[in-house]
Protein backbone atom coordinates (compact mmCIF):
# COMPACT_ATOMS: atom_id res chain seq x y z
CA UNK A 1 0.00 0.00 0.00
CA UNK A 2 1.40 3.47 -0.77
CA UNK A 3 2.34 5.68 1.83
CA UNK A 4 -0.32 8.66 1.74
CA UNK A 5 1.13 10.42 4.89
CA UNK A 6 1.13 14.00 3.00
CA UNK A 7 -1.26 13.06 -0.22
CA UNK A 8 -1.02 16.76 -1.70
CA UNK A 9 2.70 17.52 -1.51
CA UNK A 10 4.24 18.30 -4.40
CA UNK A 11 7.77 18.57 -3.35
CA UNK A 12 10.19 17.71 -5.50
CA UNK A 13 7.90 18.42 -8.91
CA UNK A 14 7.96 21.13 -11.32
CA UNK A 15 4.27 22.38 -12.69
CA UNK A 16 3.95 24.44 -15.87
CA UNK A 17 1.10 26.57 -16.19
CA UNK A 18 -0.26 28.19 -19.11
CA UNK A 19 -2.21 31.84 -19.29
CA UNK A 20 -0.37 31.86 -15.75
CA UNK A 21 -0.30 36.13 -15.71
CA UNK A 22 -3.27 36.47 -14.18
CA UNK A 23 -6.66 35.12 -12.88
CA UNK A 24 -6.76 31.06 -12.84
CA UNK A 25 -4.02 30.44 -14.38
CA UNK A 26 -1.49 32.99 -11.07
CA UNK A 27 -3.66 31.45 -8.97
CA UNK A 28 -2.94 27.66 -9.92
CA UNK A 29 0.77 28.72 -10.00
CA UNK A 30 0.78 30.13 -6.33
CA UNK A 31 -1.49 27.54 -5.49
CA UNK A 32 1.05 24.61 -6.22
CA UNK A 33 3.98 26.50 -5.16
CA UNK A 34 2.02 26.48 -1.90
CA UNK A 35 1.87 22.55 -2.47
CA UNK A 36 5.51 22.28 -2.97
CA UNK A 37 6.24 22.67 -6.72
CA UNK A 38 8.31 24.68 -8.55
CA UNK A 39 7.08 26.24 -11.35
CA UNK A 40 6.78 27.19 -15.00
CA UNK A 41 5.57 30.11 -15.75
CA UNK A 42 3.73 30.56 -19.33
CA UNK A 43 2.18 33.80 -21.27
CA UNK A 44 2.51 35.88 -24.34
CA UNK A 45 4.14 38.43 -22.02
CA UNK A 46 7.12 38.19 -19.45
CA UNK A 47 6.32 41.47 -17.26
CA UNK A 48 3.64 40.33 -15.83
CA UNK A 49 4.63 36.85 -15.14
CA UNK A 50 7.87 38.49 -13.08
CA UNK A 51 5.32 39.29 -10.66
CA UNK A 52 4.18 36.09 -10.00
CA UNK A 53 7.40 34.89 -10.28
CA UNK A 54 8.29 36.56 -7.72
CA UNK A 55 5.27 35.10 -5.22
CA UNK A 56 6.32 32.19 -6.31
CA UNK A 57 9.70 32.49 -5.10
CA UNK A 58 8.39 34.27 -1.57
CA UNK A 59 7.09 30.76 -1.15
CA UNK A 60 10.77 29.14 -1.31
CA UNK A 61 10.01 27.23 -4.46
CA UNK A 62 11.82 27.85 -8.29
CA UNK A 63 9.96 30.19 -10.95
CA UNK A 64 10.99 29.39 -14.77
CA UNK A 65 9.31 32.74 -16.34
CA UNK A 66 8.53 31.94 -20.36
CA UNK A 67 7.33 34.52 -22.75
CA UNK A 68 5.03 32.73 -25.38
CA UNK A 69 2.01 32.82 -27.59
CA UNK A 70 0.68 29.54 -27.20
CA UNK A 71 -1.05 29.91 -30.54
CA UNK A 72 2.85 29.95 -32.49
CA UNK A 73 2.86 26.25 -32.60
CA UNK A 74 6.77 26.00 -33.29
CA UNK A 75 7.69 28.88 -30.75
CA UNK A 76 5.91 26.88 -28.26
CA UNK A 77 7.56 23.47 -29.09
CA UNK A 78 11.10 25.18 -28.97
CA UNK A 79 9.73 26.72 -25.36
CA UNK A 80 8.95 23.86 -24.08
CA UNK A 81 11.97 22.06 -24.98
CA UNK A 82 13.99 24.74 -23.53
CA UNK A 83 12.64 24.88 -19.73
CA UNK A 84 12.90 22.35 -16.91
CA UNK A 85 11.32 19.07 -17.60
CA UNK A 86 7.86 19.43 -15.84
CA UNK A 87 5.93 16.36 -14.02
CA UNK A 88 2.54 18.29 -13.91
CA UNK A 89 1.28 20.57 -16.71
CA UNK A 90 -2.19 23.16 -16.17
CA UNK A 91 -3.45 23.22 -19.19
CA UNK A 92 -5.36 26.85 -19.41
CA UNK A 93 -4.77 29.18 -21.49
CA UNK A 94 -8.10 30.11 -22.84
CA UNK A 95 -10.34 32.84 -24.43
CA UNK A 96 -13.64 33.82 -25.22
CA UNK A 97 -16.26 35.99 -27.29
CA UNK A 98 -19.70 35.77 -26.19
CA UNK A 99 -21.93 36.70 -29.04
CA UNK A 100 -25.06 35.12 -30.65
CA UNK A 101 -24.44 31.90 -32.56
CA UNK A 102 -25.95 33.94 -35.91
CA UNK A 103 -23.09 37.15 -35.41
CA UNK A 104 -20.21 34.54 -34.70
CA UNK A 105 -17.64 35.44 -37.46
CA UNK A 106 -14.64 33.04 -38.70
CA UNK A 107 -12.26 35.41 -37.23
CA UNK A 108 -13.63 34.74 -34.20
CA UNK A 109 -14.23 31.43 -34.53
CA UNK A 110 -11.14 30.75 -35.39
CA UNK A 111 -9.64 33.14 -32.48
CA UNK A 112 -11.42 30.65 -30.03
CA UNK A 113 -10.72 27.08 -31.33
CA UNK A 114 -6.96 28.14 -32.12
CA UNK A 115 -6.61 29.15 -28.06
CA UNK A 116 -8.99 26.69 -26.64
CA UNK A 117 -8.12 23.85 -28.90
CA UNK A 118 -5.98 23.89 -31.13
CA UNK A 119 -3.00 25.68 -28.76
CA UNK A 120 -4.23 23.45 -26.17
CA UNK A 121 -4.03 20.42 -28.17
CA UNK A 122 0.04 20.93 -28.90
CA UNK A 123 0.89 22.23 -25.46
CA UNK A 124 0.10 19.24 -24.44
CA UNK A 125 1.18 17.15 -27.10
CA UNK A 126 5.03 18.51 -26.95
CA UNK A 127 4.82 18.14 -22.81
CA UNK A 128 3.57 14.17 -22.92
CA UNK A 129 6.07 13.06 -25.49
CA UNK A 130 8.45 14.91 -23.32
CA UNK A 131 7.16 12.72 -19.90
CA UNK A 132 7.36 9.67 -22.47
CA UNK A 133 11.29 10.59 -23.31
CA UNK A 134 12.13 11.21 -20.26
CA UNK A 135 9.95 8.50 -18.28
CA UNK A 136 7.96 11.35 -16.16
CA UNK A 137 4.87 9.78 -14.57
CA UNK A 138 3.13 12.87 -14.66
CA UNK A 139 -0.21 14.23 -14.23
CA UNK A 140 -1.96 16.66 -17.17
CA UNK A 141 -4.87 18.64 -16.44
CA UNK A 142 -7.08 20.21 -18.87
CA UNK A 143 -8.94 23.77 -18.09
CA UNK A 144 -12.47 22.90 -19.24
CA UNK A 145 -15.33 24.81 -18.72
CA UNK A 146 -19.13 23.57 -17.11
CA UNK A 147 -20.04 25.00 -20.73
CA UNK A 148 -18.03 21.43 -21.73
CA UNK A 149 -21.28 19.47 -20.37
CA UNK A 150 -24.07 21.86 -21.56
CA UNK A 151 -25.17 24.92 -24.29
CA UNK A 152 -25.56 28.10 -23.60
CA UNK A 153 -26.80 31.34 -25.45
CA UNK A 154 -24.37 33.32 -27.15
CA UNK A 155 -21.12 30.92 -26.06
CA UNK A 156 -21.90 28.49 -29.22
CA UNK A 157 -18.31 28.49 -30.04
CA UNK A 158 -16.86 28.28 -26.17
CA UNK A 159 -19.44 25.19 -25.22
CA UNK A 160 -17.96 23.84 -28.92
CA UNK A 161 -14.17 23.95 -27.75
CA UNK A 162 -14.66 23.10 -24.35
CA UNK A 163 -16.53 19.66 -25.23
CA UNK A 164 -13.64 19.15 -27.66
CA UNK A 165 -11.36 19.70 -24.27
CA UNK A 166 -13.57 17.32 -22.68
CA UNK A 167 -12.92 14.64 -25.62
CA UNK A 168 -9.29 14.98 -25.73
CA UNK A 169 -9.04 14.61 -21.84
CA UNK A 170 -10.50 11.19 -22.08
CA UNK A 171 -8.34 10.24 -25.11
CA UNK A 172 -5.27 11.43 -23.93
CA UNK A 173 -5.95 9.43 -20.49
CA UNK A 174 -6.32 6.20 -22.48
CA UNK A 175 -3.53 6.93 -24.91
CA UNK A 176 -1.08 7.61 -21.87
CA UNK A 177 -2.13 5.51 -18.65
CA UNK A 178 0.15 3.07 -19.85
CA UNK A 179 2.92 4.82 -19.32
CA UNK A 180 1.51 6.24 -16.38
CA UNK A 181 0.72 9.63 -17.48
CA UNK A 182 -2.98 11.17 -16.00
CA UNK A 183 -4.82 13.05 -17.61
CA UNK A 184 -7.91 15.02 -16.62
CA UNK A 185 -9.91 17.93 -16.65
CA UNK A 186 -11.52 21.26 -14.19
CA UNK A 187 -14.58 22.60 -15.29
CA UNK A 188 -15.54 25.60 -13.20
CA UNK A 189 -18.39 27.55 -13.54
CA UNK A 190 -18.23 31.30 -13.48
CA UNK A 191 -15.18 32.42 -11.32
CA UNK A 192 -14.68 36.07 -10.08
CA UNK A 193 -11.38 37.03 -11.81
CA UNK A 194 -10.77 40.36 -13.45
CA UNK A 195 -11.64 38.69 -16.69
CA UNK A 196 -15.94 38.28 -15.75
CA UNK A 197 -16.04 40.88 -13.10
CA UNK A 198 -17.51 43.17 -16.12
CA UNK A 199 -20.17 40.41 -17.25
CA UNK A 200 -20.86 39.77 -13.14
CA UNK A 201 -21.10 43.43 -12.94
CA UNK A 202 -24.49 43.73 -14.56
CA UNK A 203 -27.10 42.23 -12.10
CA UNK A 204 -29.27 40.79 -14.73
CA UNK A 205 -26.50 38.63 -15.80
CA UNK A 206 -25.52 38.19 -12.20
CA UNK A 207 -28.86 37.01 -10.86
CA UNK A 208 -29.29 34.61 -14.06
CA UNK A 209 -26.33 32.90 -12.77
CA UNK A 210 -27.02 32.57 -9.73
CA UNK A 211 -30.61 31.38 -10.42
CA UNK A 212 -28.33 28.17 -12.12
CA UNK A 213 -25.66 27.27 -9.38
CA UNK A 214 -28.14 25.41 -6.44
CA UNK A 215 -25.16 26.54 -4.29
CA UNK A 216 -26.50 29.85 -4.21
CA UNK A 217 -22.79 32.15 -5.06
CA UNK A 218 -20.22 32.78 -7.76
CA UNK A 219 -16.98 30.72 -7.52
CA UNK A 220 -13.69 31.78 -6.29
CA UNK A 221 -10.11 31.39 -8.12
CA UNK A 222 -9.39 29.20 -4.99
CA UNK A 223 -12.21 27.17 -5.18
CA UNK A 224 -10.85 26.10 -8.67
CA UNK A 225 -6.96 25.59 -7.84
CA UNK A 226 -7.76 23.38 -5.34
CA UNK A 227 -9.06 21.11 -7.80
CA UNK A 228 -5.73 21.66 -9.68
CA UNK A 229 -3.59 20.59 -6.67
CA UNK A 230 -5.45 17.85 -5.69
CA UNK A 231 -5.38 16.29 -9.27
CA UNK A 232 -1.60 17.28 -9.63
CA UNK A 233 -0.66 15.14 -6.53
CA UNK A 234 -0.19 11.94 -5.62
CA UNK A 235 -3.86 11.47 -3.77
CA UNK A 236 -5.30 11.26 -7.22
CA UNK A 237 -2.95 8.75 -8.19
CA UNK A 238 -5.98 6.33 -9.55
CA UNK A 239 -7.94 9.10 -11.10
CA UNK A 240 -7.77 9.84 -14.75
CA UNK A 241 -9.63 10.23 -17.93
CA UNK A 242 -12.25 12.47 -15.49
CA UNK A 243 -13.41 15.81 -15.60
CA UNK A 244 -13.56 17.32 -11.73
CA UNK A 245 -16.65 20.04 -11.91
CA UNK A 246 -16.39 22.77 -9.57
CA UNK A 247 -19.88 24.84 -10.80
CA UNK A 248 -21.60 25.00 -7.77
CA UNK A 249 -24.06 22.07 -9.13
CA UNK A 250 -25.16 24.02 -12.16
CA UNK A 251 -24.90 20.75 -14.88
CA UNK A 252 -26.46 18.77 -11.97
CA UNK A 253 -29.96 20.34 -13.04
Amino acid sequence: MTDLASPFDLTGLRALVTGASRGLGAGCAMALAKAGADVVLMARKAEPLEEIAAGVQSLGRAAHVVACDVTETSALKAAISNAPPVHVLVNNAGINIPEPYTDVTEDHFDTIMNVNVRAAFFVAQVVAARMLNEGIKGSIINMSSQMGHIGAANRTVYCTSKHAIEGLTKAMAVELGPNGIRVNAVAPTFIETPLTKPFLSDENFMDSVLNQIPLGHIGQIDDVTGAVVYLASPAARMVTGSCLKVDGGWTAH
